[in-house]
């Protein structure tokens, strides 16, 4: 089975997506003149994926329904990555989606729970759906901020990325770690659009954040796996770490995040001592209590 399309938000997307692309980047000759608009013409998009200019414009509108060859020609014509890819197939209904039914709680299975426990050195979460935080360890404490003092519906790294002073002031690179996972977010949308909860969460923070208004409009998707985060940590200065986000296995779209350093690294030598001062700390949720702070002088 799969789901219903989505006219608006895929027209949504190839118009964002057209607006990010400079013409000579997908091979356009410069035709000497000044553009009105940013990015490529809808006539330049039809031009390259060889339909014709009046069928692409009722694409733009959500009017047509688009074909599985159109959606594979728009995709090359568009320079669209994997992530982006399958995102617009999403979009237009032509994925294979399990029937839909009451969303169960989100429940974290108990061997992924020991391995939080298990990495004493090692910062971990797991994210469950629209990214929220369902369980740490204290090494996570110890970076970030005491996930069991908030608020379970706060518990959402996108939100804490956005709306809390700690989490927003340790990245140094805020606006790119939070353009990514505003585009992780987008992904999960594609998925299940319906999900109220998830609704709610990007109304909130458009609300609250023009930047997350901005960057959510622009359709940028992407699964945000690895990479590396640069922090300003308010005990131990500063850290660069790889972040590494691993799926579960058992089909429940809930991802293990952690955070290592390069051994002998300056960075790994103040992660060791940031969590030897956890070491004492329970292994995870609303056992601990505050902020977990250096040892007194």
């Amino acid at each position: 089975m799969t789901p219903a399309p989505d006219r608006n938000e895929l027209a949504a997307f190839l118009k964002a997506r057209r607006a990010q692309l400079d013409p000579a980047e997908v091979g356009l000759p410069d035709p000497g003149t000044r553009r009105k608009v940013a990015g490529l013409r809808r006539e330049e998009v039809a031009q390259l994926a060889a339909i014709s200019v009046d069928y692409y414009t009722r694409l733009e509108q959500g009017r047509v329904r688009a074909s599985a060859s159109v959606l594979a020609t728009l995709a090359r014509a568009l320079r669209l990555d994997d992530d982006q890819q399958r995102y617009l197939y999403e979009l237009a209904g032509k994925t294979d989606a399990r029937p839909r039914r009451r969303r169960p709680a989100q429940r974290v299975r108990p061997a992924m729970r020991r391995l939080l426990d298990q990495l004493t050195q090692t910062p971990a979460i797991v994210l469950g759906k629209r990214m929220d935080v369902l369980e740490w360890n204290a090494a996570a404490v110890a970076l970030y901020v005491d996930f069991s003092q908030l608020p379970p519906d706060r518990r959402n790294y996108v939100s804490l990325l956005f709306t809390d002073p700690v989490m927003r002031g340790m990245h140094q690179q805020w606006e790119h770690d939070a353009r990514d996972a505003v585009a992780a977010l987008r992904m999960e949308a594609a998925a299940d659009p319906d999900d109220p909860e998830l609704v709610r969460l990007v109304g909130e923070l458009s609300v609250q954040d023009a930047d997350f208004r901005t960057w959510w409009a622009e359709h940028r998707v992407n699964t945000a796996s690895y990479g590396t985060k640069h922090y300003g940590h308010r005990l131990v200065g500063d850290l660069t770490l790889d972040c590494d986000t691993w799926a579960s296995p058992d089909g429940s779209g809930q991802r293990l995040m952690v955070l290592t350093a390069e051994p002998g690294s300056p960075s790994h030598d103040a992660l060791r001592i940031l969590t030897s001062w956890t070491a004492d700390q329970p292994g995870r949720g609303g056992d601990r209590g505050g902020l977990v702070e250096g040892p007194s002088t």
